[in-house]
């Protein structure tokens, strides 16, 4: 599946939590990005990725079929708006809002939980800098940034990636803004919840013995 076919599926999935006003005939389309444009064509950084890389150092590899290796490579298309050697920032093929990009580690991980600490740190690290460029040129205040975590999440291309989507007032892409948040139990409930979890942090932490990832509460 490749990156424009992808899009609409993901979008579909993505649609669930906005707004009806923001439907995926009305919003997304399919317009080659070799002629997608914010304002003009002239704004938007040249398409070509020349650097081929296969492996970081944590041997990663990049792979044959994946949309994102291949924009990596160079082998597909797509407007680069920043590039290091950790990651790299692109427009979205099918955007939200004017400016929504995603910012994909320059390695194949399939999904943000296996993406070692120090691809997200690369990444993460840029997030302010690039989000203050993309609001200023996109004359937004403001900007979510979003993860797709496994299907259910909505994620369709398994190549870790973050969404930073420029936001104006008012603009309602998110359903759930509109929606009353519940508030949190103080009861047994939550209480086993909290111990469950961290029962895992411990786990994860002594299994796989990932120092960075620091020692989990021990209580309240």
């Amino acid at each position: 599946m490749g990156y424009m076919e992808a899009a609409p599926h993901r979008l579909a999935v993505l649609c669930s939590h906005f707004h009806p006003i923001c439907s995926a005939d009305s919003v997304y389309t399919t317009t080659p990005l070799n002629r997608f444009s914010c304002s003009s064509a002239s704004n938007c950084s040249s398409i070509v990725i020349n650097e081929h890389r296969t492996r970081d150092s944590e041997n990663a590899i990049l792979e044959d079929d994946c949309v994102f290796c291949k924009i990596i490579r160079g082998d597909s298309p797509a407007y680069k708006l920043y590039e290091d050697e950790k990651c790299l920032c692109i427009l979205d093929a099918s955007p939200l809002s004017c400016g929504h990009c995603l910012l994909i580690p320059k390695f194949h991980f399939s999904s943000l939980d296996v993406t070692p600490p120090s691809v997200l740190a690369a990444m993460c690290s840029k997030i302010p800098f690039i989000g203050n460029a993309i609001m200023k040129a996109t004359g937004c205040d403001s900007f979510n940034l979003l993860v797709n975590n496994g299907a259910a999440a909505g994620q369709v291309i398994f190549h870790t990636h973050l969404h930073i989507i420029p936001r104006k007032a008012c603009d309602r892409l998110w359903d759930s803004e509109s929606l009353r948040r519940l508030s949190l139990q103080f009861n047994k409930e939550t209480s086993q919840l909290v111990e469950r979890i961290r029962h895992q942090l411990s786990f994860s932490s002594n299994t796989e013995e990932m120092k960075s990832h620091g020692s989990p509460l021990a209580g309240n």
